[in-house]
């Protein structure tokens, strides 16, 4: 009897437990789903000029173009009344637009005023793995890193971010982040005046609570991490761009954590896609819709008249989550940017049939083949992220085929210094969207990428390469590897690894 007596105990605090659990996931959802998908669709005014990051040039020191970034804590007003706490470089929130052309040795000097270790990585650059800014290279507070390497890539649009060890989302989340343009001789074929046909569009969710901080709470996808309810375009609140030429050039960045966009104009009007994470594609592709996942960007050019206004939006996108979509973000939809086209417009150049060059390498010259699967949210191959543990060793300028697939749920797949081309998705060409060059690419659940990646020729037997989830609490969780690029291929099985990452 008395025995029975424990049994009906256990059960009994096994069913309270399971009922507080429930209820405590239950208010969560609740908090974010209302019942209904999240959709900001004609609930905007459009009041804010969209604000445009400085274009910081740098300048000239001995041959070497410099530039200089300072990331600080500080205040953003993003709505009336309301102070956010926020971080930035060179300001509150974000950063300058960093310029670089093809050719030029640059040198950047980065100085961490937070209280808090910190990394600066060039997400979709190609440099030495010392100049990449991983988890290999913290900077603690009060220190200034200064890599410098020579920009040796086609035009493309940039960005950079943090990338410390199981803390990149929150500093992301808190506005660490800024855009890269670098440019050649085949950028210029397209409108190409910052500020005024070439704008960039760097889109984040966030929620605000009341009191005007970030809210992380009240918006929390079951697996890809926190969603916002709300969209910020530059650090611009319910912004709307002055259009005075009669096409306009759009940098499409998502710097978001973990939400995907879907993004098309509110009139279903067509745009040109011109570039993709890597550069300018062979030829514009016509699209009326172009999905991004956290960390993919891409350049497209629209076309406007006389006096009108048109909407950017994001739609709902396609996750291939299934019922599991809607928790996700599946079904959300956002007014992201007003286009106000002026009375009189100025003339713009057409866009050329012919933008890009072809690879001159193909699937005949991969040397290897290798597998990946991300799994759940946090693994990659059944293992977790070990700073000390090389997971592949590559040869300097080899052409490898990889197999990427995501179970379980969605994943952004980044692989740092290099671009890769899309050879087929579950055994099928392309979209033409993904036809270019690639450094970011979305996942949807079971289905395979085929990638031939080539690398660059930054051989280092110490230092490695990252790649990884770009869904940021995925990264967190430990949903990344690291690659060793050496001059033959082989190399060390463990490293020594920074485990204070500089705070």
């Amino acid at each position: 009897m008395a025995a029975r007596h424990i049994v009906l105990r256990i059960l009994l605090v096994v069913g309270v437990v399971g009922l507080l659990v429930a209820s405590a996931v239950g208010v969560v959802l609740y908090r974010y789903w209302d019942g209904r998908a999240v959709s900001t669709v004609g609930e905007l005014s459009f009041e804010n000029p969209l604000r445009i990051p400085e274009l910081e040039e740098g300048r000239v020191e001995d041959g070497r173009r410099v530039h200089e970034l300072t990331a600080s804590a500080g205040t953003t007003s993003f709505k009336p009344g309301l102070d956010t706490p926020t971080l930035g470089y060179d300001g509150s929130y974000l950063g300058p637009t960093l310029l670089m052309r093809r050719g030029e040795e640059v040198e950047v000097r980065v100085t961490n005023e937070l209280d808090e270790g910190t990394t600066t990585h060039w997400h979709g650059m190609s440099l030495p793995a010392v100049a990449d800014g991983g988890p290999h290279s913290p900077i603690a507070p009060g220190d200034t890193w200064t890599p410098t390497w020579t920009v040796d890539q086609r035009a493309a649009t940039l960005w950079y971010h943090p990338h410390p060890h199981e803390q990149t989302e929150d500093q992301v989340r808190r506005g660490l982040a800024g855009m890269v343009i670098v440019e050649d001789e085949r950028s210029d074929l397209l409108p190409h005046d910052y500020g005024v046909d070439d704008i960039p569009v760097i889109v984040q969710d966030r929620g605000f609570a009341a009191d005007g901080a970030f809210e992380e709470g009240s918006a929390v996808g079951t697996q890809t991490g926190t969603l916002g309810d709300e969209l910020l375009v530059n650090g611009t609140w319910d912004p709307h761009l002055g259009v005075t030429t009669e096409r306009v050039r759009l940098r499409l960045l998502n710097a978001s954590t973990a939400r995907v966009y879907d993004y098309g104009f509110a009139d279903d009007r067509p745009f040109l896609m011109v570039a993709s994470d890597g550069g300018l594609l062979e030829t514009p592709v016509p699209l009326d819709r172009i999905q991004l996942s956290p960390g993919e960007r891409a350049e497209i050019v629209v076309e406007v008249e006389p006096r009108e206004r048109v909407v950017l939006r994001s739609f709902a996108p396609d996750l291939g989550l299934g019922p599991l979509e809607r928790f996700e973000g599946g079904d959300d939809n956002f007014d992201v940017l007003q286009l106000r086209a002026a009375a009189d417009l100025d003339p713009s150049p057409e866009v050329p049939g012919a933008l890009g060059d072809p690879p001159d390498f193909g699937p005949e010259d991969a040397v290897a083949e290798r597998t990946f699967r991300l799994n759940g949210t946090g693994e990659i191959n059944g293992e977790s992220m070990d700073p000390e543990r090389i997971d592949t060793v590559v040869r300097a300028g080899s052409v490898e085929r990889w197999e990427i697939r995501g179970d379980g749920t969605a994943h952004s797949f980044h692989l740092h210094d290099v671009q890769f081309r899309v050879l087929a998705v579950d055994g099928d060409d392309p979209p033409p969207e993904l036809s270019g060059w690639k450094d970011t690419v979305f996942l949807r659940s079971g289905i395979r990428f085929d990638l031939l990646v080539r690398f660059s020729h930054h051989a280092d037997a110490e230092t490695p390469y990252m790649y990884h989830c770009h869904l940021l609490r995925h990264e967190d969780n430990g949903m990344m590897g690291q690659v060793l690029v050496t001059e033959d291929g082989e190399g060390p099985d463990r490293i020594d690894a920074p485990h204070e990452h500089g705070g």
